[in-house]
């Protein structure tokens, strides 16, 4: 009778923001022992370099508004892997619990007896708030932040915005380009001026990443990639502080960010 692999395990890991010295030591480890990557579109090649010669690679193509793997096919895939014995890491962008579905597949392969682990990651909006020297709370500013998306389905603008009206709350928005036009009707039919602070950061985290700064009533044109990079919007009056030292509202990044 032919022997039977013991099953293996699923970490689900945080790739951080893009450069790989953005990665945590414990997320490093998974991707230099992986046996199996399954990567998201976003995360670049210095990266996938880590893992071994001899990992399995599949790159799943998960990113917002273009064709990507499904769900139930990524599930699929990862349960088969680690149902051969190996050690199969799930790579995301930014932190896997902040819109990366980790919920979904960390149910779903414990349904199935597969043991897994989660490794959080640094998320986009706090690689932009570092690397353009803002805040995200701030005392006498911000009291609180919100981390929304800006989804958009048949053609309209879905969430409740009401937490908007909050002036003390910073609003985090990913994937919010396309929308940013409506975006800014909507933030301000709910209460926030139309001279708020905004900020938003191409590629956050990354060595080609570019901050550009403006106010509500300009967002439809600040929030447009430049670079084909995904956009991170930051509403809020710390949103000014990226700006305080006079340079040019549509900037580069002031560090790389990347691994010597």
């Amino acid at each position: 009778m032919p022997h039977e692999p013991s099953i293996g395990r699923v970490q689900l890991v945080g790739a951080g923001p893009g450069p790989a010295d953005l990665l945590t030591v414990r997320a490093l480890r998974a991707v230099e022992a992986a046996q199996a990557l399954l990567y998201d579109a976003l995360v670049g090649a210095e990266i996938l370099d880590l893992a071994p010669a001899g990992c399995i690679r599949i790159q799943t193509g998960k990113r917002a508004g273009r064709t990507s793997m499904k769900q139930e096919t990524i599930n699929r895939l990862m349960l088969r892997l680690a149902r051969r014995g190996l050690r199969v890491v799930r790579l995301k962008g930014g932190d896997p619990s902040v819109f990366g579905r980790v919920g979904e597949e960390s149910a779903f392969l414990q349904g199935q007896g597969v043991p897994v682990e989660i490794v959080p990651g640094v998320t986009a909006a706090c690689a932009a708030a570092a690397q353009f020297d803002f805040p995200l709370t701030h005392r006498g500013l911000a009291r609180r932040v919100v981390f929304t998306t800006a989804t958009v389905q048949d053609g309209t603008l879905v969430a409740d915005w009401s937490a908007a009206a909050d002036r003390e709350a910073t609003l985090a928005i990913y994937m919010g380009g396309a929308a940013a036009g409506e975006l800014s009707a909507r933030l301000t039919a709910a209460g926030r001026p139309a001279s708020t602070p905004v900020l938003a950061v191409e590629s956050a985290g990354g060595p080609n990443a570019r901050l550009r700064t403006g106010t509500l009533a300009s967002l439809a044109d600040l929030a447009r990639s430049r670079d084909g990079g995904p956009v991170m919007i930051v509403v809020g009056e710390v949103a000014a502080l990226a700006a305080r030292d006079g340079q040019a509202s549509d900037r580069p990044a002031r560090m790389a960010g990347r691994a010597s």
